[in-house]
């Protein structure tokens, strides 16, 4: 039991390395996707006929097809394509394949959140004059924004846990750190901390997540 312990406490600076990765990657596909799925979600509603079956088409392949094949071919299919494009940086391919999948779900989330506000407050801003650009920046969005932080909550944790998927890639997050200490070390047991590493990772940001709904809700 004493050797037991011992091993997983020499493990746990090697995993903590890969949480890094794994938090940061998290952290910037979805922002990245939020921002990217506003301009989808704004461009699904629009009027613009040729606008909205762009974004709707972006939205229905990468919300129709496995993230895991989305990565592949970006890392290893589009080279062939297009050899300029090739991408050695595996946390930069990691991320342009989450962020481009992250946004078609935020955009749907968006949609939905600026769908919902009452259309009161869209014929309240022409009657104060402004353009449809100023009743979305200044009326709707910042409205939304309170509805859509359970939504965000809920894309934070579900990439965070897809993030295991760039070990496939040789990515050395926390999936990829514990496969290979599994396999050189012989000692499948380090599995173990990896699982609650990855729950305290979540349940903190469970609760981030959870007090800003809060503090937002109150001014509601």
């Amino acid at each position: 039991m004493d050797a037991a312990f011992t091993k997983i406490i020499g493990w746990i600076p090697a995993l903590l390395n890969g949480a890094k990765i794994t938090i940061l990657l998290t952290l910037a596909a979805v922002s990245a996707g939020t921002v990217c799925g506003l301009l989808l979600a704004l461009g699904k509603i629009s009027k613009k006929k040729i606008l909205n079956k762009i974004c709707s088409a972006y939205i229905f392949f990468f919300r129709g097809t496995p993230l895991l094949m989305q990565l592949y071919f970006l890392y290893f299919g589009l080279p062939k394509l297009f050899p300029a494009l090739t991408l050695r940086n595996k946390f930069l391919a990691a991320f342009i394949a989450f962020a481009l999948n992250s946004a078609a779900y935020m955009a749907e989330y968006i949609r939905a959140a600026i769908q919902s506000i009452d259309k009161g407050q869209y014929e309240a801003s022409k009657v104060l004059g402004f353009n449809y650009f100023q009743t979305m920046a200044l009326v709707i969005v910042p409205q939304s924004i309170r509805r859509l932080i359970p939504s965000i909550g809920n894309e934070f944790i579900m990439v965070l846990k897809d993030a295991s998927l760039v070990s496939l890639i040789a990515l050395e997050d926390i999936t990829k750190i514990t496969r290979s200490i599994a396999s050189s070390s012989g000692n499948e047991l380090v599995y173990l901390p990896a699982m609650i590493l990855y729950l305290i990772i979540t349940a903190v940001f469970s609760v981030v997540f959870n007090k800003t709904e809060k503090k937002f809700s109150t001014y509601e």
